[in-house]
């Protein structure tokens, strides 16, 4: 084997790993040197996304699109299965699983705002001066505002594949406007804030220093670091054997949808593959399960997964995500885009402030505005920047707003399963894109309801 320069296929992905290793860690220099950038507390993978992306654009380095696009695709579902997989903390009570299921409804509600704000601008266009937009193409508010790179990439690839030119660019592009939108908008807000006296400026949301005990790195009874096996290989052991298990699951869907030769059916398959990592997720927390009934029925003696470790793996894939996913934003595509993409943008921002700033403080009186902040921050950009946004008014995360970020995500994908359905119906025809369109209404209000009603319910339960 060549094992040298000329062998490109042995060297290329280790090179652009190693090209995106420097921009991310230049990024992070950028971000603690420069007090403009550290005060917009825009997260280093975002800074080192948009770098990236302006030093491929101007031609002073070459990215791999093609394999970028592969490592975003990927990251997503590894993120997921590692969160998945970490074990929970025992405290089960009445009260953290309504706040739970009051903040996962909240975030799914915001996606189906995001989703029918979209949709009215891509129908709107689409029956006015725009006849030949692809009417669907409202739903990557959703997915580019509530979600990430991670999903506006997938499913816009997946629309793309389907007719919308430059699909993939647009969900993208809305992505990343959108962690502009949490850390300009956000920090606006709390500039706005601080001179109404509500909180005392923190030091540009750094954190100096946190307490850790030996129970944050390893719980009673877990494998030691480093026996036959290091501990660090046994969590992304786990992580790519799920990895594995959820494309068989994706693969046998695929077989069995395929052999009812239904139009319906065949349009599902993309979202499938497109949403693995929700079915990975699913996977992971089948497999916690039986690790834990095995330790019950003393068929397993050690506790095997480390929750920091798998922390730490998450965050890296995410990280990684968010960096791969903005530096293949192609602006060329985005030709005769921009008046949706400009509209979409500005009404997803608005509605999300409104929608937030009148739920959390009907659900979240205590806390309204760590409440705020922490979920604008999460479904304008990712979970990040919800976190350093709250970071800037509840430094020490006294409020429980930030455990609501984590709950809340938890419920919302029980929540978020009508989601899949509706992206995939609503390409299929005009009478599907309005169909979802309703749908996204209905489901709106609904969730409404259930925030309510769940609010003005007063169980007298132990905790």
């Amino acid at each position: 084997m060549d094992f040298t320069m000329d062998n490109i296929s042995l060297w290329n992905f280790m090179l652009q790993m190693g090209i995106i290793a420097s921009i991310l860690i230049l990024a992070n220099i950028i971000r603690r040197r420069i007090p403009f950038i550290r005060k917009m507390l825009m997260p280093t993978a975002v800074i080192a996304g948009f770098l990236a992306l302006g030093l491929r654009l101007t031609g002073v380095i070459r990215l791999d699109t093609s394999l970028m696009e592969m490592v975003t695709y990927h990251t997503i579902a590894i993120g997921f299965i590692a969160l998945s997989l970490i074990i929970p903390k025992k405290e089960k009570n009445y009260s953290k699983l309504v706040t739970g299921s009051k903040s996962g409804a909240l975030i799914v509600g915001g996606y189906m705002l995001q989703g029918t704000l979209g949709l009215l601008v891509s129908l709107g266009l689409a029956y006015t001066i725009r006849p030949d937009m692809f009417k669907a193409a409202g739903i990557l508010l959703a997915l580019g505002f509530g979600q990430g790179p991670g999903q506006a990439n997938n499913v816009g690839l997946t629309y793309e594949a389907l007719g919308f030119t430059g699909g993939q660019s647009f969900g993208l592009s809305i992505a990343a406007m959108g962690f502009l939108v949490a850390c300009t908008v956000g920090v606006i807000y709390l500039n706005f804030l601080r001179r109404k006296g509500v909180f005392k400026k923190s030091k540009d949301g750094e954190i100096t220093h946190e307490n850790f005990t030996v129970e944050d790195f390893q719980n009673e009874n877990e494998i030691p670091v480093s026996e036959s096996i290091d501990k660090f290989s046994l969590q992304i052991a786990f992580v790519l054997m799920v990895y594995l298990a959820t494309w068989l699951l994706a693969s046998g869907l695929t077989v069995m949808l395929r052999a009812t030769e239904s139009e319906f059916a065949m349009s599902l398959i993309p979202i499938i593959w497109g949403f693995n990592f929700i079915f990975g997720a699913l996977l992971a927390v089948a497999l916690r399960g039986i690790i834990r009934m095995g330790r019950n029925l003393g068929w397993v003696n050690r506790q095997y997964q480390n929750n920091y470790l798998l922390s730490r793996i998450s965050g890296f894939a995410f990280d990684l995500m968010i960096v791969c996913g903005i530096c293949t934003i192609n602006f060329e595509k985005l030709a005769g885009l921009w008046l949706p993409f400009i509209l979409m943008c500005v009404l997803g921002t608005f509605g999300t402030l409104f929608y937030h700033k009148i739920m959390c403080k009907i659900l979240y009186p205590d806390y309204y505005y760590e409440a705020f902040m922490s979920m604008f921050g999460m479904q304008t950009g990712v979970i990040s920047s919800g976190i350093l946004l709250l970071r800037e008014i509840d430094p020490k995360f006294e409020t429980p707003a930030a455990t609501n970020l984590v709950l809340g995500s938890s419920f919302a994908i029980g929540f978020g399963v009508p989601v899949l359905i509706l992206i995939g119906m609503a390409p299929r025809s005009d009478i599907f894109v309005f169909i979802t369109l309703g749908c996204c209404i209905v489901y709106f209000f609904m969730l409404l309801a259930y925030m309510l009603l769940l609010k003005q319910r007063k169980p007298k339960l132990k905790e």
